[in-house]
């Protein structure tokens, strides 16, 4: 990637670490990362997703959404490269000498200057810059410059367009509360109290990443946001499993034509199309009521497949047995293991020797991550920052590896879901739910029990393949099911976007499951803060109200692997803990 200021980031990063919007921090200056707008729009590589495609066309009122790759950066200097635009963000920065301040209780003070005052060097006075780390921002996406003359003034009138403004640092920690904001006229004021109520004003809804003028109505009031904190960006994904897919002959004519036919609204224009030789020979033998019917039910999102995961649970499900790996897909390659596993609950072991997982960019937020649902839906109540002023294509990346699917048997999960220790300890998790989503003023409804087991069992399972299967365990990631009419199960995979990622490892320890759960559930019952851990509830006062007995030593991963962003975590479910022993799905002899 490369703009007004200069850098290099990976393909795979433009979706889920420096998208459109990203505050980037480069070796010499800042940025934020141009929207999709400011993306080239040639020589474009496309990647197409008819299941994906479907799920998204709600976000563009009905219209199918295209997906591209990013743009990639060749190398080879004869090869000419495309380049993502990033404009230079914030306006605001400080000298980075020891420059004199008038104030002789400071230890350093530091001027503020816009970049307008620089150098062509983008130097002030002779003297190096480096950009402010702290803007404000809001939950909507929206982020601009601190108002740092009307902070310091506390909106009253003086010298609010003349004084010169210093950055004081009365202590050496670079906590907001040893910082302090000072004008040459003598009003002083601590940077916490810009952490504080609502001292920083209502959002003016400047969105720089879409151009220099763009901004949109918002009545969110300002935060303090720290550019380079983790909690600057956090992408929507969404994804889905490429599967063998048998569209209706009429479906696969109508898509190759889409870009001509696709915005009839009657049949009159259908028939008026039908006179360009390229839909002639696409539709010529099918009926006008058909293909305009076909037509409708693409355009308006309607769907004859189920939804994204039952579907991808049923085609899993419906595994052969044997032991053929010869690919008969190269984007499916599925096969069950003969054997059923010897624990209790476990119904079967599949085998996904390839895999394809196509992963877009729908928006972004701040401050707080937008929380999917169990089946990948994002709730409403919520509403992401766009990607560009009227989007209508998304960014994505497509993955290929391998992986190891687990099923589960769905009547012993019902069974134990009706036991009086486990419903106690799902109702206490819910009702941590219902805390979590009334401070958040979230509409997520609980996943409920079985997810959470199931979950939880991913995370400790996943730690234990890491050891053996050759793959680092942020490279593997996880899928949860929970189907009520289809099945329970989960799928632990791994996929890269710039390599085939199928050397085998994992799928291979499909046939050591036994000794993976054994040493998985064994682990499980022990983690090095216990009783800290195994005793922690969700009504305890540290607000953790979306784990149970989970922390990072025992069921947390990384932030990469997980759908849910490491929350809904639970081992009394899955084994006794210390302090819990009667909700465990996997009692311990």
């Amino acid at each position: 990637m490369s703009g007004p200021a200069d850098g290099q980031i990976r393909r795979s990063q433009v979706i889920t670490t420096w998208g459109p919007g990203a505050l980037l921090d480069l070796p010499r200056d800042s940025a934020i990362v141009g929207g999709l707008d400011e993306w080239p729009r040639t020589n474009r590589e496309r990647i197409e997703e008819p299941r994906l495609a479907a799920k998204l066309q709600g976000l563009l009122r009905g219209r199918v959404p295209e997906f591209y790759a990013p743009p990639a950066n060749h190398g080879a200097p004869w090869e000419q490269s495309e380049h993502i635009k990033a404009w230079r963000f914030p306006a605001w920065c400080v000298v980075t000498d020891r420059a004199a301040g008038t104030d002789p209780s400071s230890k350093r003070s530091r001027r503020l200057v816009k970049r307008r005052a620089l150098d062509a060097k983008g130097r002030y006075d002779g003297r190096p810059v480096v950009p402010t780390r702290f803007v404000r921002a809001c939950r909507r996406g929206h982020v601009d410059d601190l108002d740092w003359r009307g902070f310091v003034h506390k909106g009253r009138s003086g010298c609010l367009t003349t004084g010169d403004l210093w950055l004081d640092e009365i202590g050496t920690s670079g906590d907001l509360a040893d910082l302090s904001v000072r004008c040459v006229c003598g009003a002083s004021r601590r940077l916490l109290d810009a952490s504080e109520g609502d001292s920083l004003g209502r959002c003016e809804g400047y969105r720089p990443w879409l151009g220099a003028d763009a901004s949109e109505g918002c009545t969110e009031a300002s935060r303090l946001l720290i550019r380079t904190a983790s909690n600057s960006w956090f992408p929507q994904l969404v994804s889905v499993l490429s599967l063998p897919r048998q569209a209706t002959a009429t479906e696969e004519a109508v898509r190759s034509v889409w870009p001509i036919v696709g915005h009839s609204t009657e049949v009159g224009d259908l028939r008026a199309l039908r006179k360009i030789p390229s839909v002639a020979a696409a539709l010529g033998a099918f009926d006008d009521e058909e293909v305009f019917t076909t037509i409708r039910r693409l355009s308006t999102g309607e769907s004859e497949e189920p939804p994204v995961k039952s579907a991808e649970l049923e085609v899993i499900l419906a595994a052969p047995k044997g032991f053929d790996t010869t690919p008969e897909d190269p984007n499916f390659h599925a096969r069950r293991l003969p054997s059923r596993p010897k624990h209790g609950g476990v119904a079967s072991v599949v085998q996904l020797h390839r895999l394809r997982e196509v992963l877009t960019l729908t928006g972004f937020t701040r401050f707080e991550a937008n929380m999917p649902t169990i089946h990948g839906d994002y709730p409403s109540d919520v509403k992401p920052a766009p990607l560009a002023e009227r989007p209508t294509w998304f960014p994505a990346v497509e993955n290929r590896g391998e992986g190891v699917f687990l099923e589960f048997d769905a009547q012993a999960i019902r069974d134990w879901e009706r036991r009086g220790g486990p419903g106690e300890r799902i109702a206490a998790l819910s009702e941590g739910h219902e805390r979590w989503r009334r401070e958040r003023r979230k509409s997520n409804p609980f996943p409920g029990g079985a997810y959470i087991l199931l979950h939880t069992l991913s995370h400790l399972l996943m730690r234990s393949l890491a050891l053996d299967c050759g793959y680092p365990a942020s490279s593997i990631r996880e899928r949860i099911y929970v189907e009520e009419e289809t099945g329970y199960g989960f799928l632990l995979y791994t996929a890269s976007p710039d390599a085939e990622g199928t050397l085998g490892g994992l799928v291979q320890q499909a046939h050591r499951i036994e000794a993976h759960l054994e040493r998985t559930l064994t682990m499980a019952g022990l983690c090095s803060n216990d009783p800290v851990c195994s005793e922690h509830r969700p009504d305890d006062p540290e607000e953790r109200y979306l784990h149970g007995a989970a922390c990072h030593a025992c069921a947390l991963v990384a932030e990469t692997s997980c759908e849910m962003r490491n929350e809904y975590l639970d081992r009394a479910l899955v084994v006794p803990v210390i302090g819990e022993t009667n909700a465990a799905f996997f009692p311990r002899s």
